[in-house]
């Protein structure tokens, strides 16, 4: 009980930005022979996936990992990544149409996001490229060690769940990075839009798998690699709602070898953050697995990890439902009401369970990201299943927020351009399920509890070092 108030007070006085500071004996653990690591000894099929990816096309792109430059200067010495192309400050700029204001895809702390074209008219021989141009903002949070990390990581490492690096710009005190273009945009944008089409159940199941294979695949590479900012926004979709991570800005090197943790400056963003590594600064893969049960719960539930302008005890996402995970009847009722009928029970609670093992406030109750893999590979093929029981029976239902006019359900079903359920289903009763008192059956080998986390005011983690 004397714990809380202390934790209370640092962070009242740590403020806006907070940060740790690194451990000096990291120094002396960046000399341990690689060994498995944490993640890699958990559900060996998917884990085994991972592995022969990373020694193949899909995995690292480069001939070793200990090449990695070190700064700017380093880089424009020796760029290493043959897959990665350099271009110039001009050629950005034709490619944006000299930073058109209609060109903007996004903008946050680290500058502005245009959309742009590779063809012809930019280099010679190019062929027709759509491409997002992150140009970074000098006076931003993020500066050269962000922008660095970001080509580190994507110039080596290749997987069909993590966006592409086409390539980048270093030149003078221009820094920008060239990716391949997702039509979609993010995760953030679909699930929490108010108006028109919402995401459909089997959408959101698909982007969740996609996801936690982006993260099984870096947790599972030869040097783990940390993601620690997974979030809605960092989760962009392309044309067919395939989720891939993109901004490792913040990504770090797991630990290696005899190291249980990595100890490191507190990055991210409040709501997703892990609260151990808030507390500590000790980082984990179990840290990302936190992150990627708030997410699971924002797709669950339709609302934000933090969100002020709802009632003051519903602030915390995670504080406010993942107690009520544990009750069938409460579940049902905090659902996202734009998925009604569009999900059996059985399935919605085992999604639900997930998170709520994902969210446990002990590092060790958290699944490996290799088991989430295998768990949503399941889910997705009942998913399946239930679809095509309801088309069968005929049943069909329009997961709008206004029900169709008689004569505009045509137009309606192309306007959301296949982002409905062609099947639905009323929720039925739990009426054969466990009571619903019983704590969630844990679906993986470490078992958590029902415990609160940060209960405090908002904390915005800068993403700067």
């Amino acid at each position: 009980m004397k714990s809380k108030p202390k934790q209370a007070f640092l962070y009242r006085f740590m403020g806006i930005c907070f940060s740790i500071e690194e451990d000096q004996q990291q120094q002396h653990q960046s000399t341990t022979k690689p060994s498995n690591n944490e993640v890699g000894n958990g559900s060996t099929s998917y884990a085994s996936k991972c592995d022969r990816q990373v020694s193949s096309s899909v995995g690292i792109r480069s001939n070793s990992v200990n090449l990695t430059p070190k700064d700017v200067n380093e880089l424009r010495q020796s760029p290493g990544y043959s897959n990665v192309d350099i271009f110039t400050y001009v050629e950005m700029t034709l490619a944006t149409k000299y930073f058109r204001p209609d060109y903007i895809l996004g903008e946050g702390g680290f500058g502005v996001v245009y959309k742009g074209v590779l063809d012809e008219s930019v280099r010679p021989g190019y062929q027709t490229t759509n491409v997002a141009i992150k140009e970074l903002n000098r006076g931003g949070f993020q500066g050269d060690r962000e922008w660095l990390a970001e080509v580190n990581y994507l110039g080596q490492l290749s997987h069909p769940n993590l966006v592409k690096l086409i390539g980048y710009c270093c030149e003078d005190e221009h820094r920008l990075l060239v990716y391949e273009y997702m039509a979609s945009g993010s995760l953030e944008k679909h699930l929490l839009r108010r108006v028109g089409c919402t995401l459909t159940w089997s959408k959101r199941i698909k982007i969740a798998l996609n996801a936690a294979k982006g993260l099984a695949f870096l947790h599972g590479a030869e040097r783990p690699v940390i993601y620690r900012d997974f979030k809605t926004s960092n989760i962009l979709l392309d044309a067919d709602f395939n989720a891939k991570l993109s901004d490792f800005g913040l990504a770090k090197d797991g630990p290696m070898g005899d190291q249980t943790h990595v100890s490191t400056r507190v990055m991210g963003t409040y709501g997703y953050a892990a609260p151990e590594y808030v507390m500590t600064g000790h980082l984990t893969a179990r840290s990302d697995v936190y992150g990627f049960g708030v997410v699971l719960l924002e797709m669950l539930l339709g609302r934000r990890a933090v969100d002020k302008g709802r009632p003051s005890r519903e602030h915390n996402l995670v504080e406010w439902a993942r107690p009520l995970l544990n009750h069938n009847k409460k579940l049902l009722r905090i659902l996202d009401p734009r998925l009604e009928g569009q999900y059996s029970v059985r399935t919605a609670m085992k999604v639900a369970n997930l998170a709520y093992q994902c969210l446990s406030q002990n590092p060790k109750g958290r699944p490996l990201m290799s088991q989430v893999v295998e768990l949503l590979e399941t889910i997705t093929i009942e998913v399946g299943s239930h679809e095509e029981a309801i088309l069968q029976s005929g049943d069909s239902a329009v997961t709008l927020y206004e029900a169709p006019k008689p004569g505009e359900k045509k137009r309606n079903q192309t306007a959301c351009d296949g982002n409905r359920e062609d099947a639905a289903q009323r929720r039925s009763k739990p009426g054969n399920g466990r009571s619903k008192s019983e704590p969630p059956e844990n679906i993986f080998s470490a078992g958590s509890s029902p415990t609160n986390i940060i209960e405090d005011d908002e904390i915005s983690v800068s993403a700067r070092h």
